[in-house]
């Protein structure tokens, strides 16, 4: 080690003597009550008996000199509480020399040496216990600077940072253990910069030196990524940081630094590139175009065959803006299906005509497929697309072919609307492939559910304990099929909205936590609820949806530091407003202190794809899911704006005059009541024996019919009957409405009971129905209570 490194240890003797006398001179701690006071006497008796010992009995000068030492001593040791003992020990001494053995009193130059005596001794004692303090507080401080030092080490230790300093001027080296051991050189012994430079692999050690010298002359900073020279565990990497200080003179004078080893960085790095450079060769040999998105759409990657059709450099076409490419005819279909194919997160295909940069127009059929990260999340699509544009001007030529020859022969004409046809029947079949390609993947997952818990049910009855985990396996895939079927209902536009009565303040207020999170932190939101108790039919979910469209879009408008505004209040329409009828409405209003608009862009606002805000920053149809909800609630949107002066869109509802429908707890069904005859009228068979079972189980007597005639022979034969339940879809020429409208047109008395799936049109007659109705699939409890509610709502005799 050397002599000069700031680094090194305090000398052990002169250490360890200096612990010594400050542990049992000044304690860090105050000492027990019978130390302190065995002290506080035995200094005092050693003052007295050196007073006496030296000056003797009757000798009165130098009556207190021997007591400051004393008090030194024990303020101190044990602070000046005890340093006045000595002091008035001192005190009684001189009084009585002078003074108190002569009984008399003291004369003014002995009153006057006792008073200086008093004020020397205080301000000893004073002095002596801020001494004590001090100490005490640098001991303290050097522990914490000790404890604080050996954290540093074990968090180096266990992080495998090495520590190093170099002084320039003297040479001299000093490396931690950690360093050291990085850099596999000897933990004990003096180091020189031969050695170290040693340990640097041959290759990498003119790179180091040379930044090592480029930091010493003119650089604050000095980091440098090197290879060691090679062991028997391999090519191991060293990163090495350092930061120079200099003089006054702007000389460099000492070098701090630490390394640390990225070997596994470095492998990782390497596996990496290599890893894109295979990938990448493999996608630049391809002749289709290819891209990977990230999770906001943005591009991550294009191969070659997508830049050369792009006609730009890769960064310009990792951000290209495809809709500037896209014929204006193709546009609306290619952004409504990419808009709705992104969403679903799913395979999806999208085929155009897009514009080279030579401004031929190229037919393209791209093929999107979701990617997910190593977590399992959503990253991204990957997509590749091919030119097809051969392949259309082929179709074209025969299409203008067919025409041609559809002028001269009328044969030809058939053959050609024949091919037409089968051609449109094909694409039909393609797009219902794809659809239900999807759905009996989920069936089939769904139904390998049920038939295996079932058929595990079947084969041991006897286990209770399997049969109850089974049948609740079968019942939650079921469910999730009942879901499937919602899901598929509502992607091809058969699902309608489902209107209740909502108070429109509550929703506002439930959504609130939402909508603050949607605002962020940066503009307040205020909401100004005065609606009240008032109510509107409306489905609660969709009105989320749009309020929350509105307040992004508020969002997005305002400016730092605006506002946005939430409001309700009622409103009454004395005349004819546009298609709104007078009557009571319900005003929910969104205010924003944006830069508003103009009329041109009011007349715009509601139209799909239609946005003022900048590329990739909004699709256009938030303002049109608005619209459309709204005008289905049989409301209307009104846009107050003007430039510069922000804009409000209020949705204007109709108030209903029914009071609001609480959610609450389910209650039991009611009691099955007795057994009545009832006539099922269900073309399926397996359907029609599942309800059979469950009809005979609460109780009552079943007929079937397979159709509507057959079911009104049977019923007609049969004046006893006491239920009509029938599917609302059946085979023939009659529905199942229309069989409940014939049987009731005869037996005005009959409970009739309608039950669905998916019914397409039939599906609204069946809801406009004065009967119950039933949704498909339905267990026991349901059934029960939908028999109660048709026995309630029957015509009296």
């Amino acid at each position: 080690m050397n002599k000069n490194d700031p680094l090194a240890p305090t000398p052990a003797p002169r250490r360890a003597a200096s612990a010594l006398l400050s542990a049992w001179l000044i304690p860090e701690v105050p000492p027990p009550f019978w130390r302190a006071a065995l002290a506080a006497i035995v200094a005092t008796l050693a003052a007295l008996g050196m007073r006496f010992a030296l000056l003797g009995p009757d000798q009165t000068l130098g009556a207190t000199q021997a007591f400051f030492p004393a008090m030194v001593l024990v303020t101190l040791y044990a602070g000046w509480r005890w340093g006045l003992v000595p002091i008035v020990s001192g005190a009684t001494l001189g009084w009585w020399l002078w003074a108190g053995r002569y009984a008399d009193t003291m004369s003014e130059p002995q009153t006057a040496s006792m008073v200086l005596y008093l004020i020397s001794a205080t301000a000893t004692t004073a002095v002596a216990h801020g001494m004590r303090e001090a100490v005490i507080g640098l001991a303290e401080a050097r522990r914490r600077q000790q404890d604080a030092e050996t954290r540093l080490d074990v968090t180096q230790a266990a992080a495998g940072v090495g520590p190093w300093e170099w002084d320039v001027a003297t040479g001299a080296l000093h490396l931690s253990p950690a360093a050291r051991r990085n850099l596999r050189l000897p933990l004990e012994g003096a180091l020189d910069f031969e050695q170290v430079a040693a340990a640097v692999h041959p290759e990498d050690r003119p790179r180091v030196q040379a930044e090592i010298r480029r930091a010493i002359k003119s650089g604050p900073l000095y980091e440098v990524e090197y290879r060691l020279v090679d062991g028997p565990d391999g090519e191991r990497w060293i990163h090495g940081l350092g930061r120079i200080e200099r003089d006054a003179a702007g000389r460099a004078v000492r070098v701090l630094g630490v390394n640390f080893e990225v070997t596994k960085r470095r492998q990782a790095e390497e596996g990496l590139r290599e890893s894109e450079a295979r990938f990448r060769a493999l996608a630049d040999s391809a002749p289709a175009l290819m891209w990977i998105t990230g999770m906001g759409g943005s591009r991550e990657f294009v191969n070659a065959a997508y830049v050369d059709f792009a006609g730009s450099d890769y960064r310009d076409a990792l951000t290209l803006d495809w809709r500037t490419r896209i014929h204006p005819e193709d546009l609306p279909s290619i952004l409504k299906a990419q808009i709705a194919g992104e969403a679903s997160r799913r395979p999806f295909s999208l085929e155009a005509r897009y514009r080279r940069p030579d401004g031929q127009w190229r037919w393209l059929k791209s093929f999107s497929q979701p990617r997910y990260g190593p977590g399992g999340g959503f990253a991204g699509f990957i997509g590749i697309a091919f030119d097809v544009t051969d392949a259309k001007e082929a179709e074209a030529k025969l299409t203008g072919m067919n025409e041609l020859l559809a002028d001269k022969v009328d044969a030809a004409v058939a053959e050609r609307d024949l091919a037409q046809a089968a051609l449109s029947q094909a694409q039909k079949l393609e797009a219902i492939g794809q659809l239900t390609g999807g759905v009996a993947h989920d069936f089939n997952n769904l139904l390998t559910v049920v038939i295996g818990a079932l058929d595990a049910v079947q084969r041991h009855p006897d286990d209770a304990r399997r049969r109850d985990k089974m049948v609740d396996a079968a019942m939650t895939a079921a469910r999730r099929g009942e879901k499937l079927t919602q899901h598929l209902l509502a992607f091809a536009r058969r699902q309608p909205l489902n209107p209740e009565i909502c108070r429109v303040d509550r929703l506002i207020a439930e959504s609130e936590a939402l909508l603050r999170r949607a605002v962020g932190e940066v503009l307040p939101l205020k909401l100004s609820l005065g609606s009240g108790t008032r109510t509107a039919r409306i489905d609660a979910g969709q009105f989320e949806a749009a309020l929350l469209n509105l307040v992004v879009n508020a969002r997005d408008a305002s400016p730092p530091g605006g506002a946005i505004t939430v409001s309700s209040a009622p409103e009454t329409l004395d005349k004819p407003r546009g298609e709104l009828q007078p009557g009571a409405y319900l005003r929910v209003s969104v205010r924003d202190e944006g830069k508003g608009m103009d009329a041109a862009t009011i007349a715009r606002a509601f139209e799909p794809f239609f946005t003022t805000k900048a590329s990739g920053k909004g699709t256009g149809l938030g303002l049109s899911q608005v619209y459309g909800f709204v005008r289905q609630s049989g409301g209307e949107v009104e846009i107050v704006s003007k430039p510069g002066e922000g804009a409000t869109v209020s949705l204007l509802l109709p108030a209903s005059h029914e009071g609001a429908i609480l959610q609450e707890a389910p209650v039991a069904p009611p009691a099955p009541r007795p057994g009545v005859e009832v006539l099922l009228a269900e073309d399926d068979a397996e359907v029609g024996d599942l309800v059979e079972a469950m009809l005979i189980e609460l109780g009552h007597n079943v007929r079937r019919a397979g159709d509507a005639d057959e079911a009104l022979q049977v019923a007609r034969a049969n004046p006893g009957l006491g239920l009509l339940l029938t599917d609302v879809m059946m085979p023939g020429d009659k529905s199942g409405v229309d069989l409940a409208s014939i049987l009731s047109a005869e037996r005005p008395e009959l409970p009739i009971l309608l039950s669905s799936g998916y019914t397409g049109q039939e599906l609204a007659e069946a809801r406009a129905a004065p009967w119950p109705l039933l949704r498909k699939p339905y267990a026991l409890d349901a059934l029960v209570r939908a028999i109660d509610q048709a026995f309630e709502t029957r015509r009296p005799h």
